[in-house]
């Protein structure tokens, strides 16, 4: 049986017939074969080597090479290009604007930088190329498939990624004042009181959550076996900016009890004072933990984080580093199971120094590495 590309010369890669179409020529130009022994000999149909020898008579080897088709025209011009690289990379989640009727260069310049999808009525803060393609028709009259909008954006260097999630709630300037004047405080704080500073926050680790990704089969999800059992385990920990990193598990619900027993559990090994910056979950306000804070005032104490600004708060890097890269991805039969795989996934973290210090080395965090 003769291979595919024997019946239709069309595929033949670029480079290869290129190359066939030169060695027929040079045939018939440099070594006195007949164009009819050429096309015999390799193959080739009448036209095919004609087309050749008038290539060569007019631009000579170089004339020979194949020519990619023009195809039609690119509706996303570069001037779109950077439409859409401003409205997905600058649109903002800030109040509305309102929108009036300006020609095509003022919109550009003046108002699309302060747009997001629901500024055009979509039920939706994440872009798409199937939103992008709408709007394009919409707003500009350019109508385009969503797959013609996925190239340009890539050679843009824009990728499709997972965002980070702001509550709404989050109040800018209390997240502002936080990091520029209240941090720096509490830093002075306890450098005259020659305290450590540590970040704390609290997670669960739960049976059903499984993450990580897999390869299979084009088209076909492929399927993997976990528990469907109940069980999980919460967890208490603290990250400094040295790299230290503490924790507490508990198959118990964390309530003031639960977390003073971890605060005991700090400062009983520690020769000097910890400031502590938490967030405002309930247990961290509630009376028997201020009671304890008092009592226990030369050796820890706790400052609050800007409501809904989890993002500040370096530890909460240690739920993605354990869940999402490690406990995620085995095979965890039973609640035991994954309480012991927890505690062992946490104590190789700890080990790694220079991995938790990364914590504070993010655009978000680095205020508190200072």
């Amino acid at each position: 049986m003769k291979p595919h590309w024997f019946l239709d010369a069309r595929l033949i890669p670029d480079d290869v017939m290129s190359s066939l179409r030169k060695i027929a020529v040079r045939a018939v130009q440099e070594d006195g074969y007949s164009p009819e022994d050429v096309i015999k000999i390799l193959g080739l149909n009448r036209s095919c080597i004609y087309d050749g020898l008038n290539r060569f008579k007019e631009a000579g080897y170089d004339g020979l090479d194949t020519q990619k088709a023009p195809g039609s025209p690119a509706r996303v011009t570069p001037d779109r290009e950077a439409w859409l690289k401003q409205v997905i990379l600058e649109c903002s989640v800030i109040p509305k604007i309102l929108r009036t009727p300006l020609d095509r260069e003022a919109w550009l310049k003046q108002v699309i930088l302060e747009w997001s999808p629901e500024d055009f009525g979509y039920d939706t803060t994440l872009w798409t190329c199937g939103l992008l393609a709408e709007l394009l028709k919409k707003e500009q009259g350019i109508p385009v498939v969503p797959e013609t909008i996925n190239h340009p954006l890539h050679k843009l260097g824009l990728s499709n990624q997972e965002p980070g999630y702001i509550a709404r709630e989050q109040d800018p300037a209390a997240v502002k004042q936080f990091v520029a004047e209240t941090f720096p405080k509490i830093q002075r704080f306890a450098d005259k009181v020659q305290a450590d500073i540590g970040f704390e926050d609290e997670a669960a680790v739960d049976l059903r959550d499984p993450y990580g990704r897999t390869w299979g089969e084009r088209g076909i999800r492929p399927d993997v076996f976990v528990t469907g059992k109940r069980g999980r385990v919460n967890i208490l920990s603290i990250v400094t900016k040295e790299g230290d990193l503490r924790f507490h598990t508990t198959e118990d619900r964390i309530n003031s009890d639960e977390y003073i027993q971890f605060l005991t559990q700090l400062i009983r090994t520690r020769d000097r004072p910890l400031f502590l910056i938490v967030d405002r979950a309930s247990f961290h306000c509630s009376k028997k933990v201020r009671i304890f804070i008092w009592r226990n005032r030369f050796r820890i104490r706790l400052f609050y984080l800007p409501p809904y600004s989890p993002r500040l708060n370096p530890d909460e890097h240690v739920w993605e580093e354990i869940k999402d890269k490690r406990l995620g991805r085995q095979a965890i039969k039973n609640k035991t199971d994954l309480k012991k795989r927890t505690r062992s996934v946490l104590r190789s973290l700890q080990q790694r120094t220079e991995r938790v210090i990364s914590f504070f080395r993010l655009p978000e965090t680095q205020y508190a590495a200072q």
